[in-house]
């Protein structure tokens, strides 16, 4: 591979071998700028950034021989622009999908190259101004429609005949009647039915999923694939003679059914079309019926006007998928994948077309890279010698000249009826005899010197190829047809053949003609892009790897030019800069600037701080001209700056970052611990409403409580109480139960006794003596048992009564002890609280180290029987007060006091349990109730003499005693 600066790529690399250069680590690698080496991706690397820096559209060309790969080095420079443009997304992966489309539709086996493109394109790649693709657009130049009806050996039609019959679904095959590859008659002219390592089933799974990508919906494409079988049908379509005759008629055999059903219309509107040919002379239409050949010659024709016209549907339905986005502002990036150069056994009108446009490309190749870059030299002041090369502007003379060059003496040759090849050739060699690069052959033959060699051109069929002439009837028949495909190519090519011409009496412009129109357009379009330059050198002629014919290549070499450039680039000055462009890009390297104001200045500066040698430059009026390699140290010296620079920036760009993040992180820190104290508080505020709410639900529910509590235990008592009653009444009912179920039995057997002595002897009733004696015996016993249960009745009812009047005794008591207990208590606490009121008012300025509570109430439950509860005065536990003798005095007091109180308390219940227990118990509770007493009154009256004389001392000091306390007997009397 070899890289020149003047803007051309030479690719030697073998294409029959799987080199993995290409892969993506290269597509990633060439993107980075990490490698520099000459590459397709580098070229398309070149063209990508010119069109973003400078705005300027870019045109990769890509020419060489048939089989030099071509079409492969185009894959590959836009896969790398669909990556740079974004090629992840749907539109780049469209672009990509279309070569599959294309080469299925319009490559084929030749005899030089499996996989030949058999027609020109022109991908036009447009970009928004950040560089994203927006779209895309394809132009084909003059596909090869005689391929689809006869073959030479060796070579196969286009790929999609195979690939349909060998992968088509069996649903798809059956609905179009699909038979295999072999019993087509197009396509079995040549012995080649397959390609070697080449699976036609996946290439067509490969060519659904594409044509799935590109938006083509199910319908259009069985109406394509429907359209391919139809072609392949009307291949097979035969035709006999009728009459004895020599006109024939199509043959009604499965053919003619098939293709007809494909195409929409009957077999027999086919077989007419194909077999006869109306004639309008005047007014009148008459019908003439054709020979064999003719009938062959209309049956071909309509077979390669259908295949070409959905070549060109295919193309406006892909075009539709990759409109162009609303964003695209006019740059865009060309790769032109044109035919190489051509040269057959037997070369016809398709290779003389093919290699007039080699020479088209080859002629602006030559004008951008010898004239313009020699011309650009005397232009700019630089002395040079210029280098001598074969420009093949005598060659394109030969071909466009009017009125003597080729394409015109065969347009004018196409115009006459009677006008045959043979009389084309002798034509051109009577004309054009004189020229150096056309050399006359025998017979019909005529050779031209290219500027790759020299090819001898079979004049047979050149008319009737140039004239593309379809008769009227078959586009009238296409127009009826049912379906949709056949109607919409009938319209176009009517659409077509009613456009006006230059004047009435210009002919209809040939196939020649419009081709070198296309070529003509495609050259201007080409030239108001900056061209990039790949040429592909085809290693070897028998398709084998890792082989180089060194003759084959150095042909190539010396044919089209490269030696030249070589020359002019080893002998010239490749590198071309402006003097405004050099300073900007390396002025910024000089160690004092200030010294130079002009870019002239500053750039000869920066060339002598590097010591580039004089020889190795000029100094244009314009531009500064280097030669090949001076470019590198300036662009290693300002890479190693920039790296600094960019360092520099980095740390300092860091460091920035790190002190604005402290800053904005504290700032933060700020206002976040601001804001979370606002929530704590809010949420603590919520808490403490809910929490006091919740305070007093939860007392309210807990005084309910404690009265259910209260309720349950007094319903508990009343129960027993009820219960102990109830017992008692049961078992006194149960005693007189007994006492008259006794008598009763008694009775009746003084009654049985006196039946039986006092009635009649027939009506006594015979009772056995032993019976008699055994049952006065239990009698006697019965009477005994019951008169002893009436004694021990008695004696319970006598001792239940005293036990009642015993009970109302002792509640009448108790009623009178609690009243005077009361009153001597209530005497007792007014005393004891007005002493502590005196002693706590000669404390000092009244601060005092201990408070009263005042005194409590509580509940006692009495005994069961009295139903009654005894309250007394609960007083506190502690009094803290000064250390002096009164006040000790008061408090063993009232320590004496709450030890009594308690001591009376816990002795009153004792009693009150000891009544509840048994009757037959062995303690009295009224003794000890007495004994309770006595010891009671005798502690009181010590103890009033004792508070009588503290009082007497607290009094002398002139304390007053609080008479406002409540009486605990009012609280029992707001109870009850």
């Amino acid at each position: 591979m070899i890289y020149s600066k003047a803007g051309l790529v030479l690719i030697a690399v073998n294409p029959y071998k799987d080199v993995q250069i290409y892969g993506e680590e290269f597509v990633t690698s060439y993107r980075q700028k990490a490698t520099d080496n000459p590459h397709v991706f580098a070229t398309a690397d070149t063209a990508y950034n010119e069109m973003m820096n400078d705005g300027i559209s870019q045109s990769i060309i890509i020419s060489g021989e048939s089989g030099a790969g071509k079409t492969e080095t185009a894959k590959m420079a836009m896969r790398y622009l669909a990556a740079l443009g974004g090629g992840n997304g749907r539109i780049g992966r469209k672009i990509l999908e279309t070569h599959c489309i294309l080469e299925a539709f319009g490559n084929a086996k030749t005899s030089k190259n499996d996989n030949s493109s058999r027609f020109g394109k022109l991908t036009e790649i447009y970009f928004t101004e950040t560089g994203k693709i927006s779209g895309a657009k394809i132009q084909t130049f003059l596909l090869e429609k005689s391929r689809v009806v006869q073959l030479a050996a060796g070579e196969r039609s286009y790929h999609i005949f195979y690939q349909l019959c060998v992968g088509a679904p069996p649903t798809l095959r059956e609905k179009m009647n699909l038979k295999m590859a072999s019993e087509y008659n197009y396509l079995i002219q040549s012995d080649s039915l397959v390609i070697n390592g080449v699976d036609d089933a996946k290439k067509f799974q490969k060519l659904v999923e594409a044509l799935d990508i590109v938006q083509m919906c199910k319908e259009e494409q069985e109406q394509a694939f429907a359209m391919i079988a139809a072609v392949l049908w009307l291949g097979n379509i035969s035709f006999q003679s009728i009459d004895n005759e020599h006109y024939v008629e199509a043959s009604a055999d499965e053919a003619l059914t098939s293709a007809a059903r494909l195409m929409g219309c009957t077999p027999h509107e086919l077989n007419q079309v194909l077999s006869t040919h109306r004639v309008q002379a005047g007014k009148d239409i008459f019908v003439k019926k054709l020979t064999l050949q003719q009938a062959i010659d209309s049956r071909d024709a309509l077979a390669k006007f259908i295949y070409a016209s959905l070549f060109d549907w295919l193309v406006e339905q892909i075009n539709k998928s990759l409109g162009v986005h609303k964003k695209y502002i006019g740059r865009s990036i060309s790769i032109l994948d044109i035919y190489g150069f051509e040269s057959f056994k037997k070369n016809s009108f398709e290779q003389f077309c093919i290699n007039y446009a080699n020479e088209r490309l080859q002629q602006h190749f030559n004008r951008y890279l010898f004239k313009l870059g020699q011309e650009e030299y005397g232009l700019d002041g630089i002395d040079w010698t210029k280098v001598d090369f074969e420009d093949n502007q005598e060659c394109l003379d030969l071909f466009e000249k009017k009125p003597l060059g080729i394409f015109s003496l065969l347009d004018e040759e196409s115009n006459f009826p009677n006008s045959t090849d043979f009389t084309l050739a002798n034509k051109l060699k009577q004309h054009l005899h004189s020229s150096s690069y056309f050399k006359g052959d025998r017979g019909r033959a005529f050779s031209v010197r290219h500027f790759a060699g020299e090819v001898l051109y079979d004049t047979n069929g050149f008319l009737e190829k140039n004239r593309d002439s379809l008769n009227s009837d078959l586009v009238q028949h296409l127009s009826s047809c049912n379906s949709e495909l056949p109607r919409l190519f009938a319209k176009k090519r009517i659409n077509q053949s009613l456009k006006p011409t230059i004047s009435s009496d210009t002919p209809k412009q040939s196939v020649g003609t419009n081709f070198k129109g296309q070529l003509f357009k495609l050259m201007h379009q080409l030239e108001n892009t900056k061209p990039h330059f790949i040429r592909c050198i085809k290693p070897n002629c028998k398709q084998l790897p890792d082989m180089y014919e060194e003759e084959l290549v150095l042909q190539q070499l010396r044919y089209c030019g490269i030696l030249e450039v070589v020359k002019i680039s080893r002998a010239g000055y490749p590198t071309r800069m402006t003097h405004l462009e050099f300073a900007e890009r390396y002025g910024f390297l000089l160690l004092e600037t200030n010294a130079y104001q002009d870019p002239l200045s500053i750039s000869v500066a920066v060339l002598k701080q590097f010591n580039v040698l004089p020889d190795m430059y000029r100094v244009g009026y314009t531009k500064l001209y280097l030669r090949t390699g001076q470019i590198g140290a300036l662009e290693d010296r300002r890479k190693q700056v920039l790296q600094g620079v960019i360092q520099v920036q980095k740390y300092f760009r860091g460091h920035r970052a790190r002190r604005l993040f402290h800053e904005f992180n504290k700032g933060a820190k700020t206002i976040q611990s601001f804001v979370c104290g606002e929530n704590i508080r809010r949420k603590y505020a919520i808490e403490a409403n809910r929490c006091s709410s919740y305070a007093s639900h939860l007392l309210d529910e807990q005084l309910a409580s404690v009265i259910y509590l209260q309720s349950v235990i007094r319903g508990w008592l009343a129960r027993r109480d009820f219960n102990n009653m109830h017992n008692l009444k049961q078992l006194n009912l149960e005693s007189v139960k007994c006492r008259r179920k006794v008598g009763r039995k008694i009775s009746e057997a003084k009654v049985f006794a006196t039946l039986d002595t006092d009635m009649p002897h027939e009506q006594q009733i015979q009772v056995v003596p032993s019976v008699m004696v055994e049952l006065q015996r239990k009698v006697l016993k019965a009477e005994a048992i019951l008169g002893q249960k009436e004694q021990e009745n008695a004696t319970l009812r006598e001792q239940l009564q005293q036990y009642e009047a015993r009970q109302l005794e002792y509640e009448a008591k108790m009623k009178s002890m609690e009243d005077m207990w009361q009153k001597q208590m209530a005497s007792l606490q007014t005393s004891l609280a007005a002493a502590r009121k005196s002693l706590a008012a000669d404390s000092n300025a009244g601060q005092r180290r201990g408070d009263v509570v005042s005194p409590r109430y509580y509940d006692s439950e009495d005994n069961v029987s009295m139903g009654s509860r005894t309250p007394v005065g609960n007083m506190p536990d502690v009094v803290r007060g000064r250390e002096n003798g009164s006040l000790n005095a008061v408090g063993n007091l009232l320590k004496e006091f709450e030890q009594r109180r308690q001591t009376f308390d816990d002795d009153a219940k004792s009693l009150a349990e000891i009544r509840m227990a048994q009757p037959t118990s062995n303690v009295n509770p009224d003794d000890e109730f007495r004994r309770l007493k006595c010891r009671f009154e005798t502690w009181k009256k010590e103890y009033k003499l004792r508070l009588k004389e503290t009082k007497a001392r607290l009094h002398k000091r002139g304390y007053e005693s609080d008479k406002t306390r409540r009486k605990w007997w009012e609280k029992l009397g707001s109870r009850s």
